[in-house]
């Protein structure tokens, strides 16, 4: 889309790891460039929704509470996995938040930033309580991993150790979406579905929480779909998507259709724990309405992604 034809649209951006770091001062640090970004996408007259994910932290959370819970002394009790998903969007949420409010102010634009606790409802059925696949948290040497083990917590191999996995279904509903929208008709800059949003299992009036992470990507793609956005734009550490990816006939992708996407899925050209739900999600959303863009690219070229000019296009 050209800049002109953005004004008044409604963008769904995910942040992804890279805009977040894995430390509160990494974070804040981080937060400093994506605010810009998405502070600039507001003073174009974009109607900005913000997502993010949490993976590192709320595995962090988990494992402190867990730790702090075996010294008898402190007197401090397990938290449960949803709680720790509540408590990772809550501080993410509001450095974030902040830090948006901050450059808008800078650029002269007193617009209201709004983080709002998502839960998103999931499946008790859904395949992947069966079969834990994301991963959470920091990375662990192999004694670590072991005692994870352990304690009957499911772990995987990764580039320089070890990493907790956990469930990720796949969202169904998003129970404060009338909020949502709500406050983003009004012109105020949203913050939701932090780390995918708090995965709920829906009991007559009930909400429990779940045992889980969403996928960040697939939870952004459903709310983009909530919502009607115009354009779902995730953003990650990578230039665009690739074909072969780390092989001498590696081939960078420009622009998709959803056919092609879907074949490529097929194919299983996407690496199943990161590209591939940025995919899937794409697909989903695009496939829903005609017109409906995802552009998948680097925090750093968030501009021209808005733009069609850099990342992968899916439409």
């Amino acid at each position: 889309m050209l800049q002109s034809e953005l004004d008044g649209k409604r963008v769904v951006v995910a942040l992804g790891g890279n805009a977040l770091g894995d430390a509160p001062g990494e974070q804040l640090k981080l937060l400093e460039g994506a605010s810009k970004n998405l502070a600039r996408m507001v003073k174009e007259g974009i109607n900005v929704v913000v997502t993010h994910g949490n993976g590192p932290q709320v595995g962090i959370i988990d494992e402190a509470f867990e730790v702090a819970s075996k010294d008898k002394n402190a007197q401090v009790p397990p938290m449960p996995l949803s709680n720790c998903n509540a408590m990772s969007q809550g501080y993410i949420g509001y450095d974030l938040q902040n830090a948006i409010r901050e450059e808008l102010l800078n650029r002269g634009i007193g617009r209201p930033v709004t983080t709002i606790l998502t839960q998103v409802v999931v499946n008790p059925y859904d395949d992947s309580f069966y079969k834990p696949v994301k991963v959470i948290g920091r990375v662990m040497t192999r004694e670590e991993a072991d005692a994870e083990e352990e304690k009957g917590n499911y772990v995987t191999k990764v580039e320089g150790g070890y990493r907790r996995i956990v469930s990720a279904p796949k969202p169904e509903d998003i129970v404060e979406i009338d909020a949502i929208r709500t406050l983003s008709d009004a012109g105020q800059v949203v913050i939701a579905c932090g780390g995918g949003g708090i995965p709920v299992l829906k009991q007559a009036n009930r909400l429990k929480g779940a045992s889980a992470v969403i996928e960040k990507d697939l939870a952004s793609g459903k709310l983009a779909e909530l919502l009607d956005a115009d354009m779902l734009l995730l953003l990650t550490g990578e230039k665009k998507l690739y074909l072969n990816y780390g092989k001498d006939n590696c081939e960078p992708l420009d622009t998709i259709s959803v056919e092609k996407a879907r074949s490529y899925i097929a194919e299983g050209q996407f690496a199943e724990k990161s590209i591939l739900p940025k995919v899937v999600a794409a697909v989903s959303f695009v496939s829903g309405k005609p017109g409906r863009v995802t552009v998948i690219a680097d925090l750093d070229d968030a501009k021209e992604a808005l733009e069609e000019k850099a990342g992968t296009i899916i439409k």
